[in-house]
């Protein structure tokens, strides 16, 4: 076993024996954790400092900062004047890191981009970074609006002292923790508003990713306004089906929360039309939704879609088929450990693979009435995944990229569609809110850290398709931008989250 792996394993095992938290950074590009530590502070608002070595390697700046750490968990807690984070080994691969990050997060420079990213959302006051070559860290981190939170005051440190000796009596908080704050402390409502200013504001396509936001502006009260921008395919324009993908059918989903908010027929007949698809001409079932593509994606593209047409129309065959077209996803795509396989090509736990289930079925058993035998089976299956996937939150709150893989970056929408699917659960008495809600809550926590005002947002996975292997999965871009598809997920789970009318 190499010198670092063993030294990353005591680090961690003294942590577990002291109390510390363990954190996990990122993946370095040989695959192996980025990890650190926490240790609480006095209070809760007690500021934070960050030291970090090993950005060249394992070296002795990362027995310097195991040092530090074994030192101040050892000091009682009502003596420390502030909170500590610690990454001891930033550079397990001892590649050429470069701050700020340049190229495709994360797949060009990951040990850059994982601990450039983590810094901004953990948003510490001060960093203190050990060593010789810090490659620009310290310039970069006070000198950078970093992960879109603000800077943060940095300062290279000689490994011949101890590092936690070089902070200063007064610790001012940083332009990027005052941001954290300031975000953290917005309410679902406000949350929403600054996102319906942005997202759903055209509808080119009836796919899903527009039609969540417009859900959430319907929800916010915006029905003139929605109703405007769907006017094309309403009034028969403009063909909603038109070169049909799965996308379309959830896009759907948009037509159905307007035919319940307005009663109008023609908004009933779209969904109808989508749902139609599942049907021979003759009447007869098929085996599946079309256009599943034989991805997990499918039991939210399908499934919601189904059940809104039972509901409008009063037809209980759409339930039956809802159920059917579950039970033919799930056999190709649900795993023996009860998380979703993407696809049959490869068995990764894609992250947005597991929230378009667990949220497609929320939906879907929100409109499937008890008494109809499809619900008992819907109710299993959701209840069961979801109970799998708290298991996979991270320290943060977040669900990964790759649901099993520790190190995979946090991402958005994974984490917005399973707290949407929880939340939906507990409102209507699925499951335990004792077990529930506090996962719920962390999740809101950590997304509103990633959610700027201007709806800018953090770790959105791009588009993806069928990979090939994790390694695919792993290195899909992670968007740092505004993004319609995590706008409209962060905007439905807000309004979801505010209690407004569904």
């Amino acid at each position: 076993m190499p010198f670092s792996t063993i030294f990353i394993l005591a680090v961690l095992a003294a942590s577990r024996l002291t109390g510390a938290e363990r954190l996990i950074v990122g993946l370095a590009q040989n695959q192996n954790l980025i990890t650190g530590t926490s240790i609480a502070g006095p209070s809760p608002d007690s500021p934070t400092i960050l030291i970090v070595g090993g950005l060249g390697g394992e070296d002795s700046s990362s027995e310097l900062v195991a040092k530090d750490v074994r030192g101040f968990e050892a000091m009682p807690e009502a003596r420390r004047r502030f909170r500590l984070l610690a990454v001891p080994l930033v550079n397990p691969s001892r590649v050429r890191l470069i701050f700020p990050p340049q190229g495709r997060a994360y797949q060009d420079n990951p040990e850059s981009h994982s601990l450039w990213r983590w810094i901004g959302t953990e948003a510490p006051d001060l960093v203190l970074v050990a060593g010789g070559e810090d490659f620009g860290l310290a310039d970069a981190l006070a000198q950078n609006n970093v992960a879109g939170m603000g800077r943060i005051p940095a300062r290279r440190v000689s490994t011949s002292r101890t590092l936690l000796d070089s902070v200063p009596e007064h610790i001012a908080a940083s332009e990027a923790h005052r941001e954290r704050d300031r975000r953290i402390a917005r309410q679902p409502i406000q949350v929403a508003q600054q996102l319906a200013a942005v997202y759903g504001q055209t509808f080119e396509q009836a796919v899903y990713i527009p039609a969540m936001a417009l859900i959430g502006r319907i929800r916010f009260g915006q029905i003139a306004e929605v109703e405007r921008i769907v006017a094309p395919f309403r009034d028969g324009a403009r063909d909603s089906l038109a070169k049909a993908t799965g996308s379309h059918f959830a896009g759907h989903l948009a037509f159905g929360e307007l035919a319940e908010r307005t009663g109008d027929r023609r908004y009933t007949e779209l969904v109808r039309k989508a749902a139609d698809s599942a049907f021979f001409e003759s009447g007869e079932m098929r085996e599946a939704m079309p256009l599943h593509e034989e991805m997990s994606d499918s039991v939210f593209m399908a499934c919601p879609i189904l059940a809104k047409a039972g509901k409008l129309t009063g037809d209980r065959k759409y339930f039956t088929m809802a159920l059917r077209h579950l039970r033919f996803m799930q056999h190709l795509c649900l795993r023996a450990d009860g998380i979703y396989r993407h696809s049959p090509l490869d068995e990764t736990a894609w992250g947005r693979g597991n929230g378009f289930p667990a949220l497609g079925l929320a939906l879907a058993l929100s409109d499937t009435p008890r008494d109809h035998p499809a619900f008992d089976p819907l109710l299993r299956a959701y209840r069961d995944h979801v109970r799998v996937l708290i298991r996979f939150q991270d320290q943060g709150g977040m669900w990964r990229q790759v649901i099993d893989v520790p190190g995979a970056y946090p991402e958005f929408t994974a984490t917005a569609m399973i707290a949407a699917a929880i939340e939906r659960g507990i409102r209507s008495g699925w499951i335990d809110p004792e077990t529930f809600q506090e996962r719920v809550d962390r999740a809101w926590r950590a997304l509103t850290v990633r959610i700027a005002p201007d709806g800018t947002l953090l770790n959105v996975c791009e588009s993806t398709g069928k990979q090939r292997s994790l390694e695919d999965y792993l290195h899909r871009v992670a968007i740092f931008d505004r993004d319609p598809r995590g706008g409209g997920m962060a905007l439905f789970l807000a309004t979801e989250l505010a209690a407004l009318p569904r």
